[in-house]
C-alpha cells in the first residue's frame, strides 16, 4: 500500500495526489481543484489534469495529458496565474502539459483519461 498517494475524482478529472515526503495534504487538494477550474476554462475540452506531485522544496508539479497541441501555449501563463492565487512564488508551481496524438488514445469517458495517464507514465498499463 502506497502511503505517500491518494486519489481524487473532479468532474472528468481522475487525479493522483503524490507527495515525496508523507501524506498529501489538503493543499494538495486545494491545488488540484484550482488546477482543474484553470485548465477547464483556459484549455480544450481534451486536457485532463492527472497528477499533483509535492516534491521536498515545497514546489508542486502539475502534470496535464491532452491531444491539443495548443494547450502547452497556456502552461505559462497559468503557472503564474496559480502561484498567485496560492500565495506561492512562481517557480513552486511546475506544470507539465504532455501532447499524445488521437491514434494513440481512446476518446471514449473513462478510458481517455487511463490511457492518457498510461502514455505519460503515471500508472503502469493494464496487463
Amino acid at each position: 500500500m502506497e502511503f505517500d498517494t491518494d486519489w481524487m475524482t473532479l468532474g472528468t478529472h481522475r487525479i493522483r495526489l503524490r507527495c515525496v515526503r508523507g501524506f498529501p495534504t489538503e493543499k494538495m487538494r486545494t491545488i488540484a481543484e484550482l488546477a482543474r477550474i484553470a485548465i477547464e476554462h483556459n484549455m480544450s475540452a481534451a486536457a485532463r489534469l492527472l497528477e499533483v506531485v509535492a516534491d521536498r522544496s515545497n514546489a508542486y508539479w502539475i502534470k496535464i495529458g491532452t491531444t491539443f497541441p495548443k494547450d502547452k501555449d497556456m502552461a505559462p501563463e497559468l503557472e503564474l496565474a496559480l502561484a498567485t492565487i496560492l500565495g506561492l512564488k512562481a517557480d513552486q508551481i511546475n506544470l507539465e502539459v504532455t501532447v499524445v496524438s488521437q491514434a494513440e488514445v481512446d476518446l471514449h469517458f473513462g478510458a481517455y483519461e487511463r490511457m492518457l495517464a498510461e502514455r505519460i507514465g503515471i500508472i503502469p498499463p493494464i496487463q
